[in-house]
């Protein structure tokens, strides 16, 4: 099982450099996992970055995660605490991981499921999620 960060939806999306790897990774996992946030995150970045309207990038995303045979699993209460506490310790400001809010999520989305986190850039890999982690 693997929950995948909007880093790596973006990643893959555009055919980026990393692209090829994340997409390996994530056909060697039956379950593939996001979040609403992530998704948000992903059609905003295309809208800012890549000139989509927010229709055309909501349509491309949506038609991605269902080729991929992605679930997009809820945040709840439990989600809430746990982005919290890794903000707190793995926030911007307060450690070297330097995760955004919405990266707090995906770690306490991928933790609560007990999935592996696909990510690109560095933050992710300066936390207590070791092995659970894949930086592409």
């Amino acid at each position: 099982m693997i929950f995948a960060d909007a880093s790596a939806l973006m990643s893959i999306i555009m055919g980026d450099a990393q692209s090829r790897e994340i997409a390996d990774r994530l056909e060697g996992e039956r379950v593939r996992l996001c979040s609403a946030l992530s998704v948000s995150e992903t059609v905003a970045s295309l809208c800012d970055s890549h000139m989509f309207s927010v229709s055309a990038a909501r349509a491309h995303v949506r038609l991605f995660l269902e080729a991929a045979n992605f679930r997009i699993v809820s945040i709840g209460e439990r989600e809430l605490e746990m982005a919290a506490d890794a903000f707190a310790q793995y926030g911007e400001g307060r450690h070297p991981a330097g995760l955004s809010m919405s990266a707090c999520y995906a770690y306490a989305c991928a933790k609560v499921n007990r999935a592996k986190l696909l990510f690109t850039g560095g933050g992710f890999a300066l936390t207590d999620l070791g092995g659970q982690a894949f930086r592409a």
